[in-house]
């Protein structure tokens, strides 16, 4: 098994830190059909115009094998296309690879696409219960938490309002409050610190700073080098589907800005 691990540590963390996994990938591979034609009509007439017709494989993640270790933030480094979400999504277990496997101890907790289990006919309030049980949450711990996720969401007098009459903006922030107040061991972070005003961001990276120093294990997509440098002791930097470097964090920062050169 090939394991890749950083001897970076941030003394804000490293009491937390431990050589117990979290979370294992071990030579994976994930495989995407690209389709040039949606339909019988589309594949003749791209056929006759001598267009691609059919399915195309597309390989967004060759190989790729790495540990991260209990207490351990590391942040998933690369531009678009280099695979990064679709690694978030085989460790949450919303994708599978088509090789390889990928091994996560703990509760998971994933800011992939925030507020996927939502409803848009119940009331906010109702969606806090929903959201709560998808993410693992029983109705007592629900019942526990409920406050401190409407307070923290800002939105306290519109929690019975149905969502679907939400702005983007109120969904995001229930959303996000929701996810960010499950009792979790991992937390998978992907952009979702890029969405809604900047007082807000700013409550959402406390609230995450405050989880890392608590010795939760995180794995962060941002395109901010300032949030992962805030965030993240490690780097991984993919590019193509594979990857290229994992080390300390600011030395995959300047892998990953010379690769965009």
């Amino acid at each position: 098994m090939s394991s890749v691990a950083s001897s970076a540590t941030s003394p804000r963390t490293s009491e937390h830190m431990s050589s117990r996994p979290s979370i294992i990938v071990e030579n994976v591979r994930k495989t995407f059909l690209i389709r040039h034609s949606h339909s019988m009509k589309e594949a003749v007439v791209g056929k006759i115009r001598g267009r691609k017709v059919g399915s195309t494989p597309f390989q967004a993640l060759d190989d790729i094998s790495f540990t991260v270790n209990e207490g351990e933030s590391v942040a998933l480094l690369g531009h678009n296309g280099s695979g990064k979400s679709t690694m978030l999504k085989l460790i949450s277990g919303v994708l599978e690879p088509n090789a390889g496997r990928v091994l996560v101890r703990g509760r998971l907790a994933g800011l992939i696409e925030v507020g996927a289990g939502f409803h848009p006919d119940l009331s906010g309030r109702e969606n806090v219960y929903l959201n709560g049980a998808i993410l693992g949450m029983t109705e007592k711990e629900t019942d526990e938490r409920f406050e401190d996720i409407v307070e923290f969401s800002g939105i306290r007098e519109f929690i019975d309002q149905e969502v679907k009459h939400y702005s983007s903006g109120m969904f995001m922030r229930l959303a996000f409050s929701v996810a960010i107040h499950t009792e979790l061991d991992i937390l998978l972070v992907d952009e979702v610190l890029s969405v809604g005003d900047a007082p807000f961001r700013e409550k959402c990276t406390q609230k995450i700073e405050s989880l890392s120093k608590q010795g939760k294990t995180m794995v962060v997509v941002s395109h901010s080098a300032g949030t992962v440098k805030e965030l993240c002791q490690r780097g991984i930097v993919l590019r193509k589907g594979k990857m290229i470097f994992d080390g300390p964090i600011d030395e995959a920062l300047e892998v990953h800005k010379e690769k965009n050169k």
